[in-house]
């Protein structure tokens, strides 16, 4: 049997999809929030020069009408580089080399660098925990072997302030090594320094240090401290008080005191955790003139851009010659393609809102417990595009409400269908979950099969283990660590 291979030409039609550049960036686009759109246009602004805001047509139309008409002319890039630098300097006096950095003071405020003004109005940036405790730790008379160590214990802290480091590593790190004893004296005089509870290799040693600090009898506290940490954690008040002699009330008010006087993290007294800054990208509020909800974009949400005239003309002009225009041509379109992608992103973000504020009416109205379910699939069907152009369009984005600020992937939810044939979302089953616990005998807390059976007589029907999921998720304890004695 013989085989051969051959190779014939031929024509023939497929049909196949391909993302172009401006498909691309325009998706790219509608998943950016209101924040990193406004990054990306100032970048766009810098290093495209056929694109510019609408606005300055409107500041200073005298002015442009003052110069010549250099329309068909071509600026070379070394010499518009050049009158940059060159009105930068003089700006800036960056000639005086003897002199120190001194911006020149225009001859009225609105002649000032925007860019220059927000730098001198930022904020300076927070000291560190290290920097506050070795401000502390340097005023100390300490040998010098001592205080090497210390130094090194507090540059291996935590933000919350704990050292989750063995001794040994912290030893091997610095040149020449630090012997065993000298760290331990180290830790212990770190230990003292403000914040309390500073430098704990545990939660149980950060709750003693703030307790030594403490005045006062606390042989109740120290004793659940040391030796019953994992029995307050269940709630397992009698197993306590027969262990300890101490009466349940007694143990109560010591568990109270703890949680009311110690903290868990006492890096953070220091340097709070950086909470990112939320803008919303979507608006929704009651209309004055006739009360109904009424959905809006944020301002940045329409940066108002154009292409230039001069750049355009400039494209137009023969004399100019082919490798200008195509030059010219290539940032005009890159210009009009990210005006393109922005109109794109805004009517989607704002069908998007719409569709949202629609179908989640009831949620303005009552709450959480109103959400609908609503699937990102039926949203695209209804909107004839792709679930993935839905998730773009929500991703990072919020939602400005009455009842808040929500992210918008929030309204987006899965649910079940109660006996009456009405759709309830999973969230506000969790939101029915958490007030049946709330409302329960604390003597007798509820588990998981009885919420299950009175979420039943609700008509909504669901599991025990979906029941101990939400439940787990709402982090409420078992009915066990619920009791209260």
């Amino acid at each position: 049997m013989s085989q051969s291979l051959s190779q014939v030409m031929g024509q023939y039609m497929r049909m196949e999809q391909r993302l172009t550049p401006q498909l691309i960036q325009s998706m790219d686009i509608l998943q950016l929030n209101i924040m990193a759109l406004e990054n990306r246009v100032a970048e766009e602004l810098e290093k495209n020069i056929a694109l510019e805001r609408e606005e300055l047509e409107q500041e200073a139309p005298a002015k442009r009408r003052e110069e010549p008409d250099n329309r068909g002319a071509v600026d070379t890039s070394e010499a518009a580089s050049f009158n940059r630098l060159d009105g930068f300097s003089r700006e800036y006096d960056l000639d005086a080399v003897d002199a120190p950095y001194t911006p020149r003071r225009g001859p009225t405020d609105g002649d000032r660098d925007p860019k220059m003004e927000a730098m001198a109005n930022t904020a300076s940036r927070p000291a560190g925990l290290d920097e506050y405790l070795l401000s502390q730790w340097r005023v100390l008379e300490l040998d010098e072997e001592t205080r090497r160590a210390g130094e090194a214990i507090i540059y291996h802290l935590e933000e919350d302030g704990y050292l989750k480091v063995r001794l040994e590593e912290v030893a091997d790190s610095v040149r020449p090594p630090l012997a065993a004893d000298v760290l331990e004296r180290a830790l212990a005089l770190v230990q003292r320094l403000d914040p309390v509870g500073i430098a704990a290799r545990d939660y149980q040693e950060c709750l003693l240090l703030q307790l030594e600090a403490m005045p006062g009898d606390n042989r109740i506290e120290r004793e659940l401290i040391q030796n019953h940490l994992a029995d307050i954690e269940k709630n397992r008040y009698p197993a306590i008080a027969k262990a300890t002699g101490y009466s349940v009330g007694e143990i109560q008010e010591a568990v109270k005191a703890i949680t009311s006087t110690l903290v868990l993290h006492p890096g953070y007294l220091v340097m709070e955790r950086a909470v990112p800054r939320i803008q919303p990208d979507v608006l929704v509020d009651y209309s004055e003139r006739n009360g109904e909800l009424e959905v809006r974009l944020a301002d940045g949400n329409n940066p108002r851009l154009r292409v230039s005239r001069k750049y355009a003309d400039m494209l137009k002009a023969k004399e100019n010659g082919k490798d200008v225009r195509d030059f010219v041509r290539k940032h005009v379109e890159a210009a009009n393609a990210l005006i393109d992608a922005i109109r794109y992103r805004r009517g989607r973000l704002l069908a998007v809102g719409e569709a949202i504020v629609e179908r989640q009416r009831d949620f303005f109205e009552v709450g959480p417990q109103g959400l609908k379910v609503l699937r990102m699939s039926e949203l695209a069907e209804r909107l004839s595009c792709d679930p993935s152009t839905i998730s773009r369009t929500v991703a990072d984005k919020y939602m400005q409400t009455p009842r808040g600020i929500y992210p918008m992937r929030y309204f987006f939810t899965g649910g079940t269908e109660t006996e009456d044939g009405q759709t309830t979302s999973w969230d506000s089953v969790k939101v029915r979950v958490s007030e049946i616990v709330e409302k329960e005998d604390g003597a007798d807390p509820l588990n998981d099969d009885q919420i299950a059976a009175a979420l039943k007589a609700e008509g909504i029907e669901i599991s025990r283990r979906t029941v101990a999921k939400y439940r787990q998720q709402l982090n409420i304890p078992p009915a066990r660590q619920r009791r209260k004695f």
